[in-house]
């Protein structure tokens, strides 16, 4: 006889004696403290909703200020939100709140009927938490500035939520729910966590790589007792930017205090001694060592414009033009492939990588040219590049300050080489399909 047949449902209103003596589903609300759009808040409304008890929320909450209150702090030590206050006591994290609401219900199907179920489902509420929950929070909130930003950490998380969500996917092209053949407390959970994804951070050209999660997500979120809590739900049609990473204003420095002196015999004040010791002379700026380079015949600005005006025979013009103006003694031109190719596995996060690159390169703007390349049709994405350094080198500041530099594999162009001249002329001209590839994008630092 399996266990999975014959086993008694667990942690019931009815069969559990704690939960017995506090049947409080039908005679009074309890009380979740959180503001109306807290995706974990959702969880617990949505399963009351299922589960018919009364939960209602805190009047008036202001997050930053009722969290702060000795009264919540007593609830919760560290302040965190959502809590739910009962008669027996507070609980607090979210996924333990809506175990509690679900199971005031007697024998309530959102909790399964046998053992395997009741794995499976917590199973389930695990791999929302970690493997959903946590990597679209550490991609979407350095994004909302509640974070510090990092495009390496902002690609890794990504990619995880990618497998997970393959994961996902897979196990629903055959199943309609999670678990069983209903609404589980499962299901509001992953629900509740991919709102936030579909709503906030994913885009269309993302989740269609997922169709059934797709499928699941907009059925479950029409179903009457979500629809209820949620309101009717848009999927985002674009990605918060990044925010600005602006260094803090310096204080104006403090004038200096002027010891009183006593009083002598009237002497007239010498001005400009005083002046001399308030007010430090301005350092003279130190000279970018490119700038003590001697002269060369190319002037970098004008094949920027050539580059930019140029709009109908680009080979004939910009392309020859960019060949007479080029001093290989003055300047030299590099090529660049990224190491980790591997992990372009979602377009839009390898082309923000690249456009951070470029952010980053702005403190050589006067000194370089370059042009990046993303390629290929499907992932993973390779991205190659091409750059014109003032110098023969790759300037030292350069290689200092832009930390993306030692993500790539760096050669020096060889220009009596006519294959790799012929690769100059290509990468400048987005040329494509490029080596055999189509390019997703091309990307201009000039």
């Amino acid at each position: 006889m399996s266990l999975s047949s014959a086993a008694p449902p667990l942690f019931t209103a009815s069969s559990h004696p704690i939960l017995r003596r506090s049947r409080i589903g039908e005679s009074m609300a309890l009380v979740l403290h959180s503001w109306k759009t807290n995706k974990n808040a959702f969880k617990a409304l949505i399963a009351a909703e299922y589960s018919g008890v009364q939960v209602e929320l805190a009047e008036n909450f202001e997050m930053g200020v009722s969290n702060k209150t000795p009264e919540f702090l007593k609830m919760n030590p560290i302040g965190k939100v959502p809590v739910l206050e009962t008669p027996d006591g507070p609980v607090f994290e979210s996924n333990a709140i809506a175990r509690y609401v679900t199971r005031l219900k007697a024998d309530n199907p959102l909790y399964g009927s046998s053992l395997i179920e009741y794995a499976q489902i917590d199973q389930w509420i695990d791999f929302s938490s970690m493997e959903v929950d946590a990597n679209i929070g550490r991609w979407l909130y350095p994004r909302l500035g509640y974070m510090p930003y990092l495009a390496v950490a902002e690609e890794v998380a990504a990619t995880s939520l990618k497998r997970a969500l393959g994961a996902l996917n897979t196990h629903l092209a055959s199943n309609t729910y999670l678990v069983g053949h209903s609404v589980t407390l499962a299901d509001i959970i992953m629900i509740c966590n991919l709102h936030h994804g579909f709503s906030l951070l994913l885009l269309k050209s993302f989740t269609s790589e997922f169709p059934h999660v797709e499928r699941y997500f907009w059925t479950m979120v029409n179903q009457p007792n979500i629809r209820k809590v949620l309101g009717e739900v848009k999927q985002a049609d674009s990605v918060p930017p990044v925010p600005s990473q602006k260094k803090p204003a310096k204080e104006p420095a403090k004038p200096k205090e002027v010891k009183k002196e006593p009083k002598q015999e009237p002497v007239k004040p010498k001005v400009h001694e005083v002046v001399e010791e308030e007010e430090e002379a301005p350092k003279p700026k130190t000279k970018n060592p490119l700038d003590l380079l001697p002269p060369s015949k190319m002037i970098l600005d004008e094949w920027k414009r050539l580059y930019s005006n140029t709009k109908t025979n680009f080979r004939e013009v910009a392309i020859k033009g960019f060949w007479d103006m080029y001093d290989p003694e003055g300047y030299s031109l590099w090529f660049c492939d990224y190491k980790y190719n591997d992990e372009n596995t979602v377009s839009f996060v390898t082309l923000n990588k690249v456009g951070g690159f470029l952010q980053r390169m702005d403190l050589a703007r006067k000194y370089a040219f370059g042009k990046m390349l993303v390629i290929g049709s499907d992932p993973p994405f390779k991205v190659k590049g091409l750059w014109l350094f003032r110098g023969l080198e790759i300037p030292k500041f350069v290689l200092d300050e832009v930390y993306d530099m030692e993500l790539y594999d760096w050669a020096k162009v060889d220009i009596s080489d006519e294959t790799q001249k012929e690769r100059v002329n290509a990468m400048i001209e987005d040329q494509e399909p490029f080596e055999g590839e189509a390019l997703l994008d091309a990307k201009c630092f000039k």
